[in-house]
């Protein structure tokens, strides 16, 4: 028959595996913030406005628009304020919380730009796409956290959805502003824009994590998708066994143990 309908699922087994790991690398995805009511702007539907993210997600846009993007990612920041971690960020947290206690190590690399991995507790966490709650500057370089509502006064009651609404069309000097001495360069959200690369420094530290990991979990996302089809192959080469945990078969769940 399919054999997509039985994914070798031997409980047993995983078990004896996760007992014994040392240095646990978890990879995680959109499908984990999914329940948590993350939108993800990916697919049908996946509209802010009038734009797809791939429309508003891109140094181009920002360049031409800073105003419209900021909106954009204003409203993505105060819609994640009211989220919360689900069950399967908690479980994620706890489980490194627990492991901790044993000297065993639990790493979480995500894709997610939602935080919510770090509200539901988890310490060891590398953000490969950056965060809705970091800034950087476009002047002088600088990241800084930034939980502010709004994030500048400019911005207060701004970004609505609906595609009726027209462009705020704020000045680049009331957008966000480098507090840094003397800086007042404009901020950017630092996330990983479309047409971007990843932080060579944040790579640098997922393959130190991915070359001592005696385990590997993929979580809410296909091994076969970016970004853990860039990572899970690896571990796999190095006989390390690779977990897959989503809610169907997907075309890597053969051929990983």
């Amino acid at each position: 028959g399919d054999d997509f309908s039985s994914p070798h699922i031997d409980m047993a087994d995983f078990r004896e595996v996760f007992a014994k790991a040392k240095h646990i690398a978890i990879i995680t995805g959109a499908g984990v913030s999914a329940e948590s009511g993350v939108p993800t702007f990916r697919g049908a539907g996946g509209f802010w406005r009038k734009w797809q993210a791939q429309e508003l997600a891109t140094p181009a846009a920002f360049a031409r628009n800073p105003s419209r993007v900021w909106e954009f990612y204003h409203y993505r920041r105060e819609v994640m304020l009211s989220k919360h971690p689900n069950p399967a960020h908690i479980a994620i947290a706890e489980c490194e919380r627990r492991l901790s206690k044993q000297g065993r190590s639990v790493v979480v690399i995500t894709q997610n730009i939602d935080e919510l991995h770090r509200k539901a507790g988890t310490k060891h966490l590398l953000e490969i796409h950056g965060s809705l709650f970091k800034t950087r500057c476009t002047n002088c370089g600088n990241v800084a956290a930034n939980y502010k509502s709004p994030i500048c006064p400019a911005l207060a009651g701004k970004g609505a959805p609906d595609p009726e609404t027209e462009d705020a069309a704020i000045p680049v000097e009331d957008l966000p502003q480098c507090e840094e001495d003397g800086c007042n360069g404009l901020l950017r959200p630092h996330v990983v824009w479309f047409g971007e690369t990843l932080d060579p420094d944040i790579l640098t530290e997922v393959e130190k994590e991915l070359e001592i990991c005696d385990l590997c979990l993929v979580v809410g996302t296909s091994s076969v998708v970016y970004p853990a089809a860039m990572f899970a192959p690896q571990v796999s080469a190095r006989g390390v066994p690779v977990a897959e945990f989503n809610m169907e078969a997907t075309p890597a769940t053969e051929r990983f143990r």
